[in-house]
């Protein structure tokens, strides 16, 4: 299990057990934490993305595939914040107008792989031991493939893309989000709220409805949130393949791609795309366990 499946599948909140009415957040909690200086630096950090996926020339006024041969290979500068390319165009510009693609992959493959992981999750936890069963093999089965190795899988059946590390990166992380979910779902059934409400003789659907899955589903935003970089350094691995965007897209993983021929001589093509990958996911992970925290204690 991924450090990902272990750290979201405690977020959860609070214990069923001591929920009495089936109700999220049903027990007492002291006064909430202030932000620390890690969430703070993480949520301004996402603040900044996000912009810069949304409305990227507030940032960044130039054009990002904009080509100047005379300023090709340039050093940072405080013309060039991060240096020129093989072509002249400003990685500054590129970097920030990248943000909306790799956010857009990482996001976008986030939501497939939660929604599958949901759908098989939920199936497997409520539709009696020989659907379990069946389900549980066949995640088994795809748990005996590394997950980048599914996404090249499905990449070289049906090409390479951005659409295809899409899809591929959202199959590939499903598995584990399905063993989550189902696990909580168990979890959940078992618990003292839902045999009281057995006992009162509501139906199997409106204690399916209102006391299993608010409480099995809880986890989702931790595990979208936690996903996210993950999808985001996978599509970029991708990319660095010449599997995923392709040149001349400011995506950061095809930039590195692009980058790593001149590795010894401009060092700044490959760096700043791989810091931006790097702290986007540093980012994603320290707002998913924030939220994780404050979700277990509310």
């Amino acid at each position: 299990m991924s450090e990902l499946e272990i750290t979201a599948a405690s977020a959860r909140p609070g214990d069923p057990d001591d929920q009495q009415d089936g109700r999220p957040g049903a027990q007492s909690s002291g006064p909430r934490a202030r932000p620390s200086v890690v969430e703070i630096a993480a949520g301004l950090l996402a603040l900044v993305l996000l912009v810069a996926a949304v409305a990227p020339r507030l940032l960044a006024p130039g054009d990002p595939l904009a080509i100047d041969p005379l300023s090709a290979f340039g050093a940072p500068s405080w013309t060039h914040w991060f240096g020129t390319d093989e072509s002249g165009r400003d990685i500054y510009t590129r970097v920030i107008d990248g943000a909306r693609d790799s956010l857009v992959i990482g996001a976008s493959a986030t939501l497939i792989g939660l929604g599958l992981g949901a759908v098989l999750g939920t199936i497997a936890g409520t539709l009696g031991a020989a659907v379990d069963f069946t389900v549980n093999r066949f995640l088994e089965v795809l748990f005996a493939f590394p997950g980048l190795l599914l996404a090249l899988l499905f990449i070289l059946v049906f090409g390479p893309g951005a659409g295809s590390a899409i899809v591929a990166v959202g199959l590939s992380t499903a598995p584990g989000y399905a063993r989550i979910i189902r696990a909580q779902l168990l979890r959940v059934r078992s618990s003292a709220f839902v045999e009281a409400a057995t006992v009162q003789g509501l139906g199997r659907g409106r204690i399916l409805g209102r006391h299993i899955l608010p409480n099995t589903l809880a986890p989702l935003l931790v595990l979208g949130t936690l996903g996210v970089g993950q999808a985001i350094v996978w599509a970029a691995a991708l990319s660095y393949l010449g599997l995923g965007a392709q040149p001349p897209a400011a995506e950061w993983g095809a930039m590195l791609a692009a980058g790593r021929t001149y590795i010894t001589s401009a060092w700044w093509m490959s760096f700043f795309p791989g810091l931006f990958i790097v702290l986007t996911a540093v980012c994603a992970t320290a707002l998913g366990r924030a939220i994780e925290r404050r979700m277990r204690h509310a």
